[in-house]
């Protein structure tokens, strides 16, 4: 595993590099139609991992969708691409230092990695996170995305306490610099989570909602997943008007296929979105699923955009 100091020196390295860099000239733009200006009621984003392979392609097609920002591009020298067309870098992860991935994947890293409810072996992660802390703050990335992984030989309760001795030492940091962590609740046993056994640390809403309100940081908030939400616990609008204070950034997906948030899927999207317009939310609804095999992937992204532009 690599020192906290060479993973430091190597992301200061492609940070300044990312700073100082001009945009390499680009292929011929994809031409893409013009859609009716969205209501903007609600801002919202992209995961572009899982709609297109070229992000420069991808900025193209947000920008024409009425898109505002997108998630997990968190290769340093990709951000001043989203700058250039206009949007928002708005959820950054934290990598371990084996290598940046241009579409935002993580590599996968040590037992435990990015995973705030399992111990920081060593204090890699930590020191990780407090480097993107900064970076984002630099850039003007409102969000830093952290999972809380699976629960394993660790219970829920053993999970919270580690979750929340871990976020009490680095919230001040990140109120300090502006920066919101987001914790996002991940389905245990369905398609997108690990199976029951051993299931997610943090499945259920009130598992993070705890955490959240017991550290009671503005910069420490939930990423509520609806597509897991609704998997898991339901009562999603309930939810929503009771807690809205402590969610930061929401992420959308038809359950219970995880592909588009149309009428062929059980969660009503349209009234979802305007109980979250309706309770004053500032932050970005980012659309994270797969456009179904037989679908137009710019038609059914619109229809979805437009189902929460309310």
């Amino acid at each position: 595993m690599k020192s906290v100091s060479s993973h430091r020196r190597q992301f200061l390295a492609l940070l300044a590099a990312s700073s100082a860099a001009t945009l390499l000239p680009t292929g011929p733009a994809h031409a893409y139609p013009s859609f009716p200006p969205l209501r903007g009621r609600l801002r919202q984003g992209l995961t572009p991992h899982l709609f297109n392979a070229d992000l420069e392609d991808t900025c193209r097609m947000a920008v024409a969708l009425g898109i505002k920002g997108l998630d997990f591009v968190s290769n340093p020298a990709d951000w001043p691409l989203l700058k250039k067309h206009g949007l928002t870098m708005t959820m950054l992860r934290v990598d371990h230092g084996g290598g940046l991935s241009r579409l935002g994947r993580a590599p996968a890293g040590p037992p435990g990695w990015n995973a705030i409810g399992t111990p920081d072996q060593g204090g890699v992660f930590e020191a990780a996170l407090r480097d993107r802390i900064d970076a984002a703050a630099m850039h003007g990335i409102p969000n830093i995305i952290l999972t809380c992984g699976e629960r394993g030989a660790i219970g829920h309760e053993e999970g919270k306490r580690n979750a929340l001795a871990f976020l009490r030492r680095v919230s001040a940091h990140a109120e300090q610099r502006g920066v919101t962590l987001a914790i996002e609740n991940i389905n245990s046993g369905h398609s997108g989570g690990p199976p029951v056994s051993p299931g997610s640390m943090f499945d259920h809403l009130s598992w993070g909602l705890d955490v959240v309100s017991k550290v009671n940081s503005r910069s420490v908030k939930l990423l509520v997943d609806l597509y897991h939400a609704q998997l898991m616990d339901g009562n999603i609008t309930n939810f929503l008007r009771a807690n809205m204070q402590w969610i930061g950034h929401f992420h959308t997906g038809g359950v219970p296929g995880r592909n588009e948030i149309d009428e062929t899927q059980e969660l009503n999207y349209r009234h979802v979105a305007r109980v979250i317009a309706e309770q004053g939310f500032t932050g970005f609804v980012s659309h994270e699923w797969m456009p179904s095999a037989s679908a137009d992937k710019l038609t059914v992204l619109r229809k979805s955009i437009e189902i929460i532009d309310v």
